[in-house]
């Protein structure tokens, strides 16, 4: 990890990932319903006041994503082969829709609470047009919610292709980064980690009780 940031990132391009199979969830994590709104118009709506546009990395049904009026980007590799294929499509996407931006930022479909202010504070981080800006709470990283140099793309998908795990930490590990911490967000019910995310029908559960203590006003 690097620091002393000195390169000025303007607002980036942002894309959900929602490439996934979601097989412990049983269902498309896109379409699934938390406080009676889907967790892709969750996200939407966190992820569009901080960033220049969105897209949606989907391999599912595209009728999932057409009523927001967003571009559907497929897997750019096939065989759901993992996140970092949904990365790369992320990355090719913003060379080929904003020539002027040296980041893409991604958010995963399943992570409804992410903070506010992820993008501003992930573009604040970054020293160098080729470093990667990663989240972090509690000391704990969260390798989807990162802001990525365009210019990895060609270096991502020999990757993808060569490495058998295709871990993503690997993957970050290879480069430059920079490490931003977010706090817990404060709740009725006691501090939630804003990364909370959601794999599983008992975890859609649990995140139904954090926001009706987030979004409920207090007494």
């Amino acid at each position: 990890m690097t620091g002393g940031p000195s390169h000025t990132i303007s607002s980036p391009p942002g894309v959900i990932l929602a490439g996934g199979r979601s097989l412990r969830m049983g269902h498309p994590k896109a379409e699934t319903v938390l406080g009676g709104r889907s967790m892709l118009t969750r996200v939407i709506e966190r992820l569009q006041p901080q960033v220049a546009g969105v897209a949606v990395n989907l391999n599912a049904d595209p009728a999932l994503a057409s009523a927001a009026d967003l571009e559907i980007l497929p897997d750019t590799v096939p065989g759901f082969v993992g996140p970092l294929a949904g990365v790369l499509a992320a990355m090719r996407h913003a060379a080929r829709s904003s020539p002027e931006a040296s980041h893409v930022l991604t958010v995963p479909v399943d992570t409804p609470f992410f903070p506010v202010d992820l993008a501003e504070r992930l573009k604040s981080a970054v020293a160098s047009g080729g470093e990667i800006a990663v989240a972090f709470s509690s000391g704990e990283m969260h390798p989807l919610f990162a802001l990525w140099p365009v210019t990895l793309a060609d270096d991502l998908e020999a990757w993808i292709q060569t490495d058998e795990k295709r871990r993503v930490r690997a993957f970050i590990a290879r480069h430059g980064s920079t490490a931003v911490e977010f706090p817990f967000t404060p709740t009725r019910a006691g501090p939630l980690d804003p990364f909370f995310n959601i794999n599983t029908p008992e975890e859609l559960q649990q995140a139904e009780g954090w926001l009706q203590h987030i979004e409920d006003p207090a007494p």
